[in-house]
């Protein structure tokens, strides 16, 4: 675990998952690490990698008032997509399988522990180990920064829904989202 603090106060927590050996999946470490080299005022990082399940005991005793967990996730949209999905969307579509425990679980329990909880997942290109992260991936990583840095309005980021489901049997996922 990596927490990066800004100051003492910090209300709203980022959580990342992801492993970085593996391609795009490294999409949520690298924003933590964005993060902790240019902190965002009120906002706390913590890279939780491979096991995020291992830091709710962290965000259990902080109780932030809001909570964003950013993984890469595959959705079958263009690379970088952008997407808030819910505990349902994730185990009925998106459950990646890098993670010890599966993030419904996880995400279930923190939804408890905030006040506003966001998931967001990007679309990855691949998760082969030793591949680096893409740059429409990277592309996306900074998008959420930005977003984090502008207020982190849930309603900025299209939710996964219908509409995504013709782009997913259009698309290999080869092409590049730039709407975030």
């Amino acid at each position: 675990m990596t927490v990066s603090d800004t100051t003492g106060d910090d209300r709203d927590i980022v959580l990342t998952a992801g492993a970085v050996l593996r391609g795009d999946d490294g999409a949520g470490p690298v924003l933590s690490k964005l993060m902790e080299e240019t902190p965002i005022a009120g906002w706390r990082a913590i890279d939780g990698g491979q096991t995020p399940e291992d830091d709710v005991a962290t965000i259990r005793r902080c109780h932030p008032r809001r909570l964003v967990v950013v993984d890469a996730a595959a959705m079958g949209l263009p690379v970088g997509s952008v997407r808030r999905l819910t505990a349902d969307d994730v185990s009925t579509n998106y459950l990646m399988t890098t993670h010890s425990l599966p993030l419904t679980f996880m995400l279930r329990e923190l939804e408890g522990m905030c006040d506003e909880l966001t998931f967001l997942g990007i679309q990855p290109a691949t998760t082969e180990f030793f591949d680096p992260l893409t740059p429409a991936v990277m592309d996306a990583v900074r998008g959420v920064y930005a977003w984090v840095a502008a207020g982190a309005d849930p309603d900025a980021i299209p939710a996964i829904e219908g509409a995504d489901a013709a782009a997913r049997e259009r698309t290999s996922g080869s092409r590049r989202d730039t709407s975030i």
